[in-house]
């Protein structure tokens, strides 16, 4: 007999991805200025539960902002380098430059960042999770086939809080669960919907 999780995986995952902005670190919209990055509460702590076990981490990260002209490339290498620096070193970063209505395969919710991520890991993605702030994170994870943990903000819509499987009130909460075997899913607080 196999023993799972709630989320239906190995009872640790080999591999936890995360998005970055709201979810590792503190959103700043089109962030471009690697000085402005600060890492969310519980973030290193996290981080190290992983490491401790052996358990790889990645990051998958729309960065619209490249497309839309607000950023360049060099300035999401800069940022994502100050990200690794306090909070790294990651195992991979997948990171999606295109805008809404390119049509690529990367973007989330599409699964192409979380198969990338999971290939280069060397990790089967059924044995990944993808940890997050929004649906389109969690949407991704289920279109690739594997499981994702939503962890609200305040940009969390509320009907995408009710529409994940697995809700964690914080990123620590959601890490300890993972390793236990376990997930939460209530005692998460309203959070107002974010604007369109």
């Amino acid at each position: 007999m196999t023993v799972t999780t709630p989320f239906g995986g190995p009872p640790a995952p080999r591999a936890v991805l995360f998005d970055r902005d709201g979810t590792l670190v503190e959103d700043v919209p089109y962030n471009g200025d690697p000085e402005r990055v600060r890492p969310v509460a519980g973030a290193r702590e996290a981080l190290a539960l992983l490491r401790e076990r052996g358990i790889r981490t990645g990051v998958v990260s729309n960065q619209s902002g490249v497309a839309r002209g607000l950023i360049r490339a060099a300035d999401v290498v800069r940022v994502n380098a100050r990200v690794d620096a306090l909070l790294g070193p990651f195992d991979d970063w997948a990171v999606c430059p295109h805008g809404p209505d390119d049509g690529c395969s990367c973007r989330k919710p599409a699964p192409g960042l979380v198969l990338a991520a999971a290939g280069r890991l060397g990790v089967p993605v059924e044995n990944c999770v993808v940890v997050g702030d929004i649906g389109a994170d969690i949407e991704a994870a289920r279109r690739a086939g594997t499981y994702g943990v939503l962890v609200p903000t305040p940009v969390t819509r509320p009907e995408e809080i009710a529409a994940a499987p697995h809700v964690a009130p914080d990123l620590l909460t959601a890490v300890r669960g993972l390793l236990a075997g376990e997930h939460a899913t209530a005692a998460v607080p309203a959070v107002p919907g974010r604007p369109l």
